[in-house]
């Protein structure tokens, strides 16, 4: 899911070096949105590994 991160990203960045800046502004939400979703299932995986650990 990182993966898809940053290759919005770089879609976004590429998109705002053109001068298309609805597609970077939306490639920039989804980058975004893509990166808040990895970071919550990262914490959720690292609490319950270290619940299991117990």
């Amino acid at each position: 899911m990182l993966h898809y991160t940053v290759v919005f990203l770089v879609i976004a960045i590429v998109a705002a070096l053109f001068g298309f800046t609805g597609i970077a502004a939306g490639a920039a939400e989804i980058a975004k949105i893509l990166f808040f979703i990895f970071l919550i299932l990262f914490v959720i995986s690292l609490i319950m590994g270290l619940m299991s650990r117990k």
